[in-house]
């Protein structure tokens, strides 16, 4: 019943697993990949029809995370798995990114990639998986894919590169210093088409190393997928791409010279004005044939890309007049915003952004609920993109896939120089509003994320600032590394090459191409490029922090302290009854944690000290010989209870009120007055003895006894 396909071979520590035949045979192409005890299932399905008038490739990949993977419920009310979380939603662009520009030219036809984790052994990360299952899924769908491609992440630890490191090796690296990189590369047999990183300020060459020894690592994966492919692959699809050269010579010879005088022109929105004016005086020229031509819009773009590539690579000078190392004019301020914790506006040419900071407490924290476990986290960078930032009428919604990728970059490139938690106990939110954008806003908030933190007072272990690189590689070789990228650099380039890092090194690397990859030769350029661009970004910005920015006024106060975990309970109480005593007398927020630390936070630094006090009375415990001040709670016969240490009473007994004898302690003593006693020790049933006879109740000093002049017997 079943044609079952299956290869394996041993991947770093693991064995990996791809099999088809079975499950999901209607779809093109079904491939279950398998690494240790994780499983990926990647079916890809495509239109024999290219839609009428469509002039863009819709290709959509979807990853989903399901539950039952790791043998877990989902959380909430519903039970059920919802819209997709950040992680599935950036696993989904880290597949698509490698496979996009592969695909044939002119192929417009529909294509859906599905990643479903079937199975998650909570070590092995399920994206590289998913995304040796899609390409294995696509190689043997027979869609005009010109892979195959293989993927995998790459650690540093001790100078050394780490093949699949775990999921615990890579989680919350901020916290390992030990961890100092987490990569994820995809390429071609030839050449890497996707890098993404999180790293901690590492030289160009350690980074350049990492992405080298990535693509050495993801040989024998792909030699894998082409075995695999040789045994079931179905027939390629009949395509071939479309001839539009005679329309395109048409275009040509219409509109070649208003669209080049157009490019010359260096303002954006009067440049876009321009291009669109030339458009329509092309389409004014071209025959009802020609414009009913659904190559139309490849044709026109082909024109705008020859004319702003070839002048670039041929003369160096871009279509807003600077050479290939130049970043645009920078002007980068704090301050901003009277009532928020901290703000910033970053400016560099036509992109802006204004990033927000707000300091919170543990009880701001995101709760993140993963197929590896749940955790929380104290950073939080969130992306906002508004039509208007690029002059555009446009739906407003929730953010996308764009914007939580962006947001992500940013996040990867600021949380390496985060404060320890025990050091800085806030949960920090930046928020990047993107109110201008011509190119690489995500570096404008990774830049203006940097300099609102600061604005805040949060002691970053350096300023970080981000650059975007661009790359024009013509068809004889030659090509061009451009420093700061226009948006039109980007959408008729070949590579976006985007760089963050400090003066000492990088923390962000990020790489989409367009073409079939890259050499280690032009990647190197492009990193030393980027680090000329990076220090001077970061000179810009030391201008707006000349002096040191204070804590802001309005951001509440945390205190920490620690105690031992088995007084966790006695700061609690029964039901929660001596914490809420302690909120509600102090006016302070109180967050523990099981480890035992305690989370004190107030704008008011008098709550702050009251809330630690009234914490430490109870945690702490009474020094012998020392003098405490206390109240009498109970009087007996035998002596008096005094209250003298937090919750903590002692005896005092009869024989230690006074130096003189009494008939009863109520002769000087009434239950609530206020009275100073020394601790003395602990009696064999670990009772406290007090002692007021050995202190001055009116200083507070301790009495010195008389010595006696002389013995009886000398």
């Amino acid at each position: 019943m079943f044609d079952v396909t299956t290869k394996s071979m041993q991947w770093g520590e693991e064995t990996l697993t791809l099999e088809t035949g079975k499950i999901a045979r209607q779809a093109d192409g079904s491939v279950i990949a398998t690494l240790g005890e994780t499983s990926v299932m990647a079916n890809v399905t495509f239109a024999r029809e290219q839609k009428p008038g469509q002039d863009f490739f819709p290709l959509t990949v979807h990853y989903q995370e399901k539950y039952y993977a790791a043998g877990k419920v989902p959380g909430g009310f519903f039970k059920r798995e919802a819209r997709p979380t950040e992680k599935e939603t950036l696993t989904a662009r880290l597949i698509d990114r490698p496979i996009r520009p592969l695909f044939v030219p002119g192929f417009k036809n529909e294509v859906l990639v599905m990643c479903t984790v079937l199975s998650h052994d909570l070590v092995n990360d399920p994206d590289i998986v998913a995304m040796i299952a899609a390409s294995a899924a696509l190689t043997i769908s027979g869609v005009p894919f010109m892979g195959p491609i293989a993927g995998c992440r790459v650690g540093f630890t001790d100078g050394e590169y780490v093949l699949n490191p775990t999921v615990d090796d890579m989680h919350d690296l901020r916290l390992n210093p030990e961890q100092r990189l987490d990569l994820v590369v995809a390429g071609t047999k030839d050449a890497v088409m996707m890098v993404e990183s999180e790293a901690y300020e590492l030289s160009e060459a350690e980074m350049l190393g990492a992405v080298v020894f990535a693509h050495e690592q993801i040989q024998p994966v792909i030699d894998l997928i082409i075995g695999f492919a040789e045994s079931c692959a179905k027939e390629p699809f009949d395509f071939s791409p479309p001839d539009y050269s005679d329309l395109y010579a048409a275009v040509k010879a219409a509109g070649e010279a208003q669209m080049r005088a157009a490019f010359a022109i260096t303002d954006k929105q009067e440049r876009t004005a321009a291009v669109a004016a030339a458009r329509e005086a092309i389409k004014a020229a071209l025959t009802e044939e020609q414009l009913e031509d659904a190559n139309l819009g490849s044709a026109l773009k082909k024109l705008e890309a020859g004319i702003l590539r070839g002048d670039v690579v041929k003369g160096g000078k871009r279509i807003d007049g600077r050479d290939t190392t130049t970043v645009r004019p920078i002007v980068a301020e704090t301050g901003l915003l009277p009532r928020t914790h901290g703000s910033a506006l970053f400016t560099r040419g036509e992109t802006q952004a204004l990033a927000v900071t707000t300091l919170g407490t543990g009880d701001d924290e995101q709760f993140i609920d993963a197929l590896h476990a749940n955790f929380k986290s104290n950073f939080l960078l969130h992306y906002n993109f508004p039509p208007y930032s690029v002059g555009e009428v446009g739906r407003v919604g929730s953010p996308g896939r764009r914007e939580i990728g962006h947001g992500k970059l940013a996040w990867r490139a600021l949380q390496a120089v985060l404060p320890a938690p025990t050091d800085f106990p806030y949960t920090i939110r930046v928020v990047s509003e993107i109110t201008e954008s011509n190119g690489s806003s995500s570096m404008a908030s990774v830049c203006g994320g940097s300099l609102s933190m600061m604005d805040a007072g949060v002691p970053l272990k350096a300023p970080v600032a981000g650059v975007a690189m661009g790359l024009i590689l013509e068809d004889d070789g030659s090509y061009a590394v451009l420093t700061d990228i226009l948006g039109d650099e980007d959408h008729l380039g070949d590579m976006d090459f985007k760089v963050a890092g400090t003066e000492n090194g990088i923390t962000s690397l990020q790489m989409d191409i367009k073409v079939a990859g890259i050499t280690p030769e032009i990647m190197e350029r492009a990193l030393a490029q980027a680090k000329d661009g990076r220090l001077h970004i970061l000179g810009e910005m030391a201008k707006a922090l000349s002096e040191t920015n204070a804590f802001s006024v309005h951001a509440p106060r945390i205190e920490t302290m620690q105690i031992p975990t088995d007084k966790i309970r006695e700061v609690i109480g029964s039901g929660g009854k001596v914490i809420r005593e302690i909120v509600e007398t102090s006016g302070a927020k109180v967050d523990i944690s099981d480890d035992g630390t305690i989370k004190i936070a107030s704008p008011n630094g008098d709550s702050i000290q009251k809330a630690y006090d009234m914490i430490w009375s109870i945690v702490a415990e009474p020094e012998e010989g020392k003098i405490y001040t206390g109240k009498v709670v109970k009087i007996v016969d035998f002596g008096a209870f005094v209250n003298f240490f937090g919750k903590r009473d002692g005896l005092v007994h009869v024989s230690q009120i006074e130096n003189r004898r009494l008939n009863h302690p109520s002769d000087v003593l009434k239950e609530g007055q206020e009275v100073k006693v020394k601790l003395l020790g602990f009696d064999d049933r670990g009772k406290v003895r007090l002692s007021m006879k050995c202190v001055d109740q009116e200083t507070g000093e301790e009495v010195v006894p008389e010595k006696k002049e002389a013995t009886e017997a000398e």
